[in-house]
């Protein structure tokens, strides 16, 4: 089966590919670095410029079986002032825009496309537990994620199966957001971010991976996937949990008013506030987490040679 994944040299795709690559999948990574990278686990690089409309690349897509879409301007690589959100959400769009073109074109397309969101599409919400089927935030992420779930959709054949998966916070400590909590931990300042009510829907890469996976090989897996862990927890509580594994302590708050003075708008999205959101659908067809504890997760993680 030729997969297709655009976005495939982020910390998420470079996982991915040798997982897939080891169900005997031709993978081919559209990249947007010229010239691409040579190949590893017996992918193939294309050079590709997403621009919204299609492009010599587009004629590699014409025999793939399935397509993933990771592509797009990482949310938490700097503070988000106009033009950068205006970046966070283009890239997006127009990365879909070009893969939707493309399958437009390809005389027998793919059977699924698998299209990357977040669970930022709700909102910032309380302690209510979230599924698939809660209606969408107002915020700027959630406005992106529908955007972008929008576009992934809208004139898609109707031959080809679309899921959208709405990602958490995905922990493994070689990137994503984890490497950069130790810091505070290892000196003896680790502790819970603003009030540590908001809650942290996580999932570990692996299951990530797994999930993902999974998706292209099952039918029924289609429209919107809560890509977190069964058990979401406080803030809180993944500082506890974070400290225990340590074994340092997490008792020193980091306030509010610092982490907006530091980081913005995007220190209440990203950080201060959060959904409890599970992955209802995914269970419900049969899918199974291999870590769906927090401290399990994270003890499998420190412990990896």
């Amino acid at each position: 089966m030729k997969t297709v994944i655009a976005g495939g040299t982020g910390f998420l795709g470079r996982a991915l590919v040798p997982s897939l690559a080891r169900d005997g999948r031709d993978i081919l990574i559209l990249t947007r670095q010229s010239p691409p990278p040579v190949g590893s686990h017996g992918a193939r690089y294309i050079t590709w410029s997403p621009t919204g409309s299609i492009g010599s690349w587009a004629a590699e897509l014409r025999d793939a079986a399935a397509i993933v879409n990771l592509a797009g301007e990482s949310i938490a690589a700097r503070r988000w002032s106009s033009g950068q959100k205006r970046r966070i959400l283009d890239s997006r769009l127009q990365a879909t825009r070009s893969l939707v073109a493309a399958v437009r074109a390809a005389p027998h397309p793919p059977q699924v496309f698998i299209n990357a969101s977040a669970v930022g599409y709700y909102g910032p919400l309380g302690s209510e537990i979230v599924t698939e089927e809660q209606t969408a935030g107002s915020d700027f992420l959630a406005s992106v994620c529908v955007q972008w779930e929008s576009e992934a959709v809208r004139g898609m054949p109707s031959s080809t199966r679309v899921a959208c998966i709405r990602t958490g916070l995905v922990l493994d400590k070689e990137g994503g957001a984890l490497p950069q909590m130790l810091l505070p931990f290892k000196l003896g300042g680790g502790g819970p971010l603003g009030s540590g009510r908001q809650y942290w829907p996580w999932i570990h890469r692996d299951d990530w991976i797994a999930l993902v996976g999974w998706t292209i090989d099952t039918s029924a897996a289609s429209g919107a996937l809560n890509a977190t862990a069964p058990n979401p927890v406080t803030n809180a509580e993944f500082a506890k949990a974070l400290g225990r594994v340590l074994h340092r302590p997490a008792f020193m708050p980091a306030p509010a008013f610092a982490l907006r003075l530091a980081l913005g708008e995007m220190a209440d999205a990203l950080l201060l506030s959060g959904q409890r959101a599970v992955p209802a659908k995914a269970e419900r067809l049969g899918f199974t987490f291999r870590f769906s504890r927090l401290e399990d997760a994270l003890q499998a993680i420190f412990d990896r040679r």
